[in-house]
């Protein structure tokens, strides 16, 4: 991520800046103006995967990539973020308030510790769950909130939503990277 002011920024401040929206995405976390890096072929692949996995499922859920999402003081937009039918709004506009899940996937350039923030963030304004996908170490984290954290490998079945009927694996994830 790239920084883009060293003093802290309100989030009136932040959503008056120009090209907030210009590629990659712009994000407000604790005070910080930051730029997303630009995805690479793995991360949209994973993107691209992951999105038609929970569309498919038929739920009252959707899956949306890149969606800027306004807490209470910082503005995310999660890689993948997955919201309820009655949470999304009618017109052209962010979601208010966190994700119901949110699904980050660290790029090589990224920091684990600013993803988790964001998670942590989204957990304690309302999302019932996060995943940071690391495709380097092959492992899925599992945020819930007030829970510890878990970190999956391998042919574990993956923490989804109660409403989605999705099975899947760190083995099938990191397999869709093969093809």
């Amino acid at each position: 991520m790239v920084l883009a002011t060293l003093r802290s920024v309100t989030l009136d401040e932040f959503t008056k800046l120009p090209n907030l929206e210009e590629s990659p995405a712009w994000e407000l976390l604790n005070g910080q103006v930051l730029q997303k890096p630009m995805p690479t072929l793995h991360h949209s692949r994973l993107q691209k995967r992951l999105v038609s996995a929970i569309d498919n499922t038929n739920s009252a859920y959707e899956a949306f990539p890149e969606l800027r999402c306004i807490l209470s003081q910082n503005s995310v937009v999660p890689d993948i973020a997955i919201v309820h039918q009655s949470r999304i709004p009618a017109g052209n506009e962010p979601i208010q308030g966190a994700p119901d899940w949110l699904i980050e996937i660290l790029s090589p350039d990224q920091s684990t510790t600013k993803l988790i923030t964001k998670i942590q963030d989204c957990l304690t304004e309302g999302t019932q769950l996060g995943w940071l996908i690391d495709s380097q170490e092959k492992v899925v984290m599992i945020f819930l909130p007030e829970q510890p954290l878990r970190l999956l490998r391998d042919d574990t079945p993956l923490t989804v939503l109660n409403e989605i009927s999705l099975q899947l694996t760190p083995d099938r994830i990191f397999g869709w990277l093969e093809c």
